[in-house]
């Protein structure tokens, strides 16, 4: 396979804020391509080793979350989160960015799993619980960003749905319900590619149904 490298000092940036970055990459003399990263221009995917991008942690994780009540179905649990971007709430799994304190533990992308879990569902994962990595990386839209997300699994016990809740929301997070579905449920949704209103989902929502009705995470 033909490497090609881009070096550090071809890359410029345009725009430069607490959230969201935009760096011009010039590829090729004359030649330009754009990234949208929540990096800085040290840490940008493009300018990293093959070692470096081999080894690299995500920008966030998506949790797939399994419900398991006893004498119930096992259940995939969503959420409706407002996306700024579309003006829509979306259906979508939890999901959030690797916070500075995640990286001191010996699994971030565990920490973040269980911190995001609580915050989006209220629902507070016991050590009993298993939660574990289904793919370490998968890149959102990489002819547009480098942002990364991994795939974390949460197989949790519960009694009932009670705890659930979303008032543990932070900043400009702001929700509007769940969605507990079983596998049959879960194959509607993908069949129609739409939620119970109408409204389209993003590729993480569309993974954590395919991942659930695979069975894989009985596995």
């Amino acid at each position: 396979m033909e490497e090609l490298k881009i070096k550090k000092q071809n890359i410029k940036p345009k725009f430069t804020s607490k959230f969201v970055n935009l760096f011009d990459i010039e590829y090729e003399p004359g030649r330009h391509y754009f990234d949208a990263t929540r990096r800085d221009i040290d840490n940008v995917v493009a300018i990293k080793s093959n070692d470096e991008f081999k080894n690299m942690l995500p920008d966030a994780v998506t949790c797939i979350v399994i419900i398991k009540q006893k004498g119930e179905e096992p259940r995939l649990l969503l959420n409706y989160e407002y996306r700024y971007p579309t003006g829509q709430f979306l259906l979508s799994p939890p999901a959030g960015l690797i916070d500075p304190e995640d990286l001191e533990g010996l699994d971030p992308l565990r920490l973040a799993a269980v911190r995001e879990i609580r915050e989006e569902t209220g629902i507070e994962v016991k050590d009993s619980d298993r939660v574990f990595t289904v793919n370490p990386l998968v890149f959102s839209t990489p002819g547009l960003t480098d942002e990364c997300n991994a795939l974390v699994c949460a197989v949790i016990e519960l009694d009932d749905l009670c705890s659930l809740t979303q008032d543990n929301c932070v900043g400009t997070e702001k929700f509007s319900g769940f969605e507990a579905v079983n596998v049959e449920a879960a194959k509607v949704l993908l069949k129609n590619g739409r939620d119970k209103e109408g409204r389209f989902y993003s590729l993480y929502t569309w993974a954590t149904l395919m991942y659930f009705i695979s069975g894989m995470w009985e596995e």
